[in-house]
């Protein structure tokens, strides 16, 4: 089969499946690759298995600081617009090749790139890790916010730019969805959340494990420290651990690792004060190696993960392929890849709650390895990205293969 993808991924999860996914396919089909250079290219590098890999010129425009902050809406609406013109030249670039099936992956600007608006003669496949949130959910208060201020609050109600900006960039993401044949989502919740947002039903596609990377490493002793793995962003939820932490008697309160692969500046800081402030020695560490990232997993004590309704999440099955025991809130994706008293703890969003098994597990190393051995057999039967691939080409072949 000829297979065309598109996508405009920065590093993370979803660029790693993808990578991970175009690993399987490529020996059993041909891949060709149409990317922008905004996007991240040597983060999880697939040119290596592909037959051609073509990068777009598009950077998004700069945006203006204080006083002029305002226009930054205009500026990120011409950057839509520009995107469409970009996507619509590579559509008919990808129609040249006449592939057999167009599977396109999010955009950094879009999330729902506008080429599916482009290539409607083909069978496409979109693949949607999580809804345009920001678009659609609050993120958690932080003092850094700049429309903190009742000031600023009611300047947003009435900017005009503002709105045009949001009701373009929502219009735009739910036109395109709606353009793909088919929509693949990462979990039972993400297929709600795009039911109820797009008004399509989509189909579950799980995502794996590399367990040939993530897994337990000889000879390697537990340390003294919790780790919890994500961007450095409000949604990752890092200063719901610090606070649960510091509810541990402070002889037994083990350090916070926190690695991200990005850093918002801002909320470094913030977490930074909020760690002074509970007690708590936090490590932050940043742009980690996968070598590094599986040490860490391996010299956990467990692994702390709590995001606000996070679509479907890979810490969890990371921590687990690793044998180290997870505790993470109940909510979101984590519902389906946590088994709560089996491979970790499953908890609601209290931070007295999260304490108390984070406690649990800490003062029991039996409790721990038997947690940490029922997540390594979890994933070894059931998250490998060999399953999760075959079962994406079946629903490839079908769509190929659907009558038009």
């Amino acid at each position: 089969m000829k297979i065309a993808i598109y996508h405009n991924l920065s590093s993370g999860g979803a660029k790693r499946s993808l990578y991970e996914t175009v690993k399987r396919l490529s020996n059993r089909h041909e891949i060709s690759v149409f990317s922008l250079s905004s996007a991240d290219h040597d983060f999880c590098d697939i040119r290596a298995f592909v037959k051609s890999h073509h990068i777009y010129p598009f950077q998004a425009a700069k945006l203006f600081d204080s006083p002029f902050g305002r226009i930054n809406s205009i500026i990120r609406a011409m950057d839509l617009q520009r995107l469409r013109g970009i996507n619509e030249t590579i559509a008919n670039d990808i129609k040249n090749e006449k592939p057999d099936l167009i599977f396109v992956e999010p955009c950094r600007f879009e999330n729902t790139p506008s080429i599916l608006r482009y290539i409607s003669e083909f069978p496409s496949i979109f693949y949607c890790h999580e809804p345009y949130r920001v678009l659609y959910e609050s993120l958690p208060p932080r003092p850094y916010f700049k429309n903190k201020s009742k000031i600023h609050q009611s300047l947003n109600k009435i900017d005009p730019f503002l709105h045009y900006y949001r009701s373009l960039a929502k219009n735009n993401d739910y036109q395109n969805i709606r353009k793909a044949n088919k929509v693949l989502v990462n979990s039972a919740y993400t297929k709600n959340q795009v039911k109820t947002i797009y008004q399509i039903e989509a189909e579950v596609n799980y995502l794996g494990i590399d367990t040939t990377k993530f897994k337990p490493l000889p000879d390697i002793d537990k340390s003294d420290f919790i780790l919890s793995v994500g961007s450095l962003t409000p949604l990752k939820g890092f200063d719901f651990i610090i606070r649960s932490i510091a509810l541990i008697s402070s002889n037994f309160r083990p350090q916070l690792v926190i690695s991200s692969n990005f850093s918002n500046p801002e909320e470094h800081k913030f977490l930074q004060e909020t760690a002074t402030q509970y007690h708590v020695d936090v490590h932050f560490l940043d742009g980690i190696s996968d070598e590094k990232l599986v040490y860490l997993y391996n010299t956990a004590l467990l692994t702390a993960y709590t995001p606000h309704r996070e679509p479907f999440g890979l810490v969890a099955l990371e921590s687990m392929a690793c044998a180290t025991p997870i505790v993470g809130v109940k909510e979101g994706g984590l519902l389906e890849t946590i088994q709560d008293h089996k491979t970790g703890r499953l908890v609601e969003r209290n931070e007295q709650s999260f304490s108390l098994a984070l406690e649990e597990i800490l003062s029991s190393p039996q409790l721990a390895y038997e947690y940490g051995q029922n997540g390594f057999r979890e994933v070894s039967s059931k998250w490998d990205w060999d399953t999760s691939v075959r079962n994406f080409e079946t629903t490839l072949t079908k769509t190929v293969n659907y009558p038009s």
